[in-house]
């Protein structure tokens, strides 16, 4: 019997160039696709909700693909996980409607970007957090991070280059939390733009040390001008939390 399974991934992107299968490149989805063609005995077309880049984690990312393996969908997961590095791991593996699209049936995403701000590094950070040594004014932060609440034209928060139908983007909710020297940012939206969540990261650093003005958000709104806003941030800071559909 044909089925749809749907994996629910987190790995550590550090090694990887990017969720995408790449030729003579080492990626998650190549990776991943990889095992399910030793556990199946079949090749297999999976289905991400979303790239990731280079450098990028995963908590949360979601993907499926189609078979007729008869394995359990519970063991799934385990047959997968004992053919898979130990920096990706499939979380859950569950039977979907074969109508089920992990891309196109999203409804929502989260992600965490996560900054190490203190004087000296941390080894253990170096790779899970963008380093920042200079003090940051968290309050002007997380004041400016409301103004892209709501439906807007985030135009000028992506990346040169880029190639979408529409800029316009919805972000739900954006909650910024530091605990000693980590600064966590959590934003959630209906898409994202290539970078616009680097963007966006960098834009509130350079905020909170005091290189940028808050208005420079607003500014970039309303014009679609990149160049009013902050750097672009390191992608090892950055994590996809959730997919909800």
């Amino acid at each position: 019997m044909v089925r749809n399974i749907k994996l629910t991934i987190a790995y550590d992107g550090t090694k990887y160039h990017g969720w995408q299968t790449q030729p003579n490149k080492i990626t998650i989805q190549g990776e991943i696709e990889r095992a399910i063609g030793i556990i199946t005995k079949q090749r297999a077309d999976l289905i991400g909700s979303g790239r990731t880049d280079k450098g990028v984690h995963a908590l949360g990312q979601v993907a499926n693909f189609i078979s007729d393996t008869n394995i359990k969908s519970d063991k799934i997961k385990i047959a997968l996980n004992a053919n898979l590095p130990k920096d990706i791991r499939i979380m859950q593996s569950e039977d979907v409607p074969m109508e089920f699209h992990s891309r196109f049936d999203a409804h929502k995403k989260t992600y965490m970007y996560q900054i190490y701000n203190d004087y000296i590094s941390s080894p253990f950070y170096r790779d899970y957090s963008f380093f920042v040594p200079y003090v940051l004014n968290v309050d002007l932060m997380n004041e400016a991070s409301k103004l892209l609440i709501g439906t807007h034209d985030f135009k000028g928060f992506m990346a040169a280059g880029s190639q979408v139908k529409t800029t316009v983007r919805t972000i739900y909710n954006f909650e910024l939390v530091r605990k000693n020297q980590l600064i966590k940012l959590y934003i959630t939206g209906n898409g994202f733009l290539y970078n616009m969540v680097r963007i966006i990261a960098g834009t509130l650093i350079d905020i909170g040390k005091g290189s940028k003005d808050i208005s420079c958000i607003s500014n970039a709104i309303e014009t679609g001008d990149r160049t009013v806003l902050g750097y672009t941030a390191n992608p090892e800071g950055l994590f996809l939390k959730e997919v909800i559909y």
